[in-house]
């Protein structure tokens, strides 16, 4: 909730993040967390379906995040069961990331994925990205970049510190 209290109202007092806590998507992000948690079995399942119909958010039980995972808007998020992702990646609603051809993309850290974007396949997403919204991204995106249109093509990265 603290990231996304960050991002929101750009800082973290309780006040910031009791409200973060009730804006749309904070629900399916505890029950993805819940999920993660129940492991395989039945309450996890529980908890995905629960998401699927509260929330109208996919997110495949295996899927893997880091801390600082966010949905800003879950509605009409889809993310498959083989997705990895590092720390604070934030996305935005309608996105979908999906298995192509039995792979499915890494994510790294720190990267936000704009509204309605599509990532498809084994792709990597490096740390430090941008995926612009409605981008379809089915190439790998370097560390630091920032990728838009369809299909999705790098148009700034900054340079490594």
């Amino acid at each position: 909730m603290r990231t996304k209290a960050q991002w929101v109202y750009g800082a973290t007092t309780r006040k910031t993040i009791a409200k973060a806590f009730l804006t749309d998507g904070s629900l399916s992000m505890l029950l993805y967390r819940f999920m993660q948690a129940s492991g395989r079995g039945v309450l996890a399942m529980f908890f995905n379906k629960l998401n699927v119909v509260l929330c109208r958010c996919v997110i495949g039980r295996g899927a893997q995040f880091g801390p600082g995972f966010v949905l800003i808007h879950s509605m009409g998020v889809v993310i498959n069961s083989k997705v990895r992702g590092g720390e604070r990646i934030l996305l935005e609603h309608g996105v979908t990331i999906g298995e192509e051809k039995g792979v499915a993309p890494l994510l790294g850290d720190d990267v936000f994925v704009g509204a309605g974007a599509k990532i498809i396949g084994g792709v990597t997403i490096g740390s430090h990205t941008k995926i612009g919204a409605n981008a379809v991204v089915l190439q790998d995106v370097p560390d630091d970049a920032t990728a838009v249109g369809v299909p999705a093509r790098v148009v700034a990265q900054d340079e490594a510190v």
